[in-house]
């Protein structure tokens, strides 16, 4: 019976213990990646600017070399189809963009509202899916050339662009691929934004005429099936996706400033501290600011003491002649013979004329021998 029991309580701990580190995942899931990641918006909104019409569009969105997009919704291992429908009404055109999942099965994913004003200017705001990126997540490109196709949307005889494909059966130049990391996705995607172009963020939408013509085009079936993964329950007290960036920043910038009061060491700015990495922070000693700030102090009258010397000496070529001290070192004799015939009791003059006395003699007899 005893046994029973503590096997119980064994079971009953691991559990307790796997619950916490699951809860824990999934709070670092929400913070470190999200659904949103897997498609930058700022990039369509530039390959929008750059496409000659809404069927290039969407095939910069498919394009296998470009790769703008890397959602995998239906899961199935290959990135989404995304299509392209405009509907219009007088100055107003809507482009919904949607993610092919299954037969007869779509997700939105943003919608791009082109709107010319009473002065005849053309205004753009892409505006991502609630379920995908929060209330309210709205670039407004400012785009520094005017879009080539903006000119025929406003003619009386323009056809509006209903993409013909729909699941399994796609255009000839698409070749799904594997969606990749999102680090990794992160990293290149930001190559395909034009930065010579204005990202503004918007916190309304310009265009009522656009909420109205959305309501017959929307289709939410990956959200139908799914509603725990919404944008609000995935990142619980976030409202957007541009809020959760803010976030990320602060609390990336938080813990560098924290890691670097521990180490005095500087951090990337990209490095995000996980559980064990803050618990190795608790075994770090802290730097002893107040012996830090005395040891600057010292170095820098040192510094300073340096550059006055530096300053107050005069370069050896513009001193005068009475300003250089005159030697004191004796000069070196090479000739090992004359500095044995020299006597230290004599007189510096005697012993010269000795030596010269002693040379002459020297060659006197080289030459008699000759």
């Amino acid at each position: 019976m005893k046994n029973k029991i503590i096997f119980l309580v064994i079971i009953l701990i691991q559990l307790s213990i796997s619950g916490i580190f699951a809860q824990d995942v999934t709070t670092v899931e929400a913070l470190s990646k999200d659904i949103s990641d897997n498609l930058d918006l700022e990039a369509v909104a530039s390959i929008f600017g750059e496409s000659e019409d809404l069927e290039d569009f969407e095939r910069k969105l498919n394009d296998p070399d470009i790769q703008i997009c890397n959602l995998d919704l239906n899961e199935d291992g290959e990135v989404d189809y995304l299509r392209v429908l405009e509907t219009a009404e007088k100055n107003t055109h809507l482009i919904t963009i949607q993610a092919v999942i299954g037969k007869d099965l779509y997700q939105d994913v943003a919608t791009i509202d082109v709107e010319k004003d009473n002065s005849g200017e053309t205004k753009v705001q892409v505006v991502g899916d609630v379920y995908l990126y929060g209330n309210d997540y709205i670039i407004e490109p400012v785009y520094i050339h005017r879009p080539v196709f903006f000119v025929y949307f406003w003619d009386a005889g323009y056809n509006l662009w209903y993409s013909p494909y729909y699941y399994n059966y796609y255009p000839t130049y698409y070749n799904p691929w594997r969606p990749y990391p999102i680090h990794r996705y992160q990293r290149f995607v930001h190559n395909y934004v034009n930065r010579d172009n204005r990202y503004n963020y918007a916190k309304s939408r310009r265009s009522k005429t656009s909420v109205v013509l959305h309501e017959n085009l929307r289709r939410n079936d990956y959200e139908k099936r799914n509603p725990e993964k919404s944008f609000v329950k995935r990142t619980k007290g976030i409202t957007n996706r541009f809020k959760l960036e803010e976030t990320r920043k602060i609390n990336g910038a938080r813990d560098s400033k924290e890691m670097r009061e521990f180490t005095g060491k500087k951090v990337r700015k990209d490095w995000t501290p996980n559980s064990s990495s803050l618990k190795e922070m608790d075994k770090i000693p802290r730097i002893d600011k107040k012996a830090k700030n005395d040891n600057n102090q010292i170095r820098e009258k040192q510094i300073r003491k340096n550059r006055e010397i530096q300053k107050n000496d005069t370069p050896a070529r513009d001193r005068n002649k009475s300003q250089v001290r005159p030697s004191t070192r004796r000069p070196e004799i090479k000739n090992n013979e004359v500095q044995r015939n020299s006597n230290p009791e004599r007189t510096p003059k005697q012993n010269r004329v000795e030596q010269s006395n002693s040379r002459n003699s020297e060659r006197t007899k080289k030459t008699d021998r000759n």
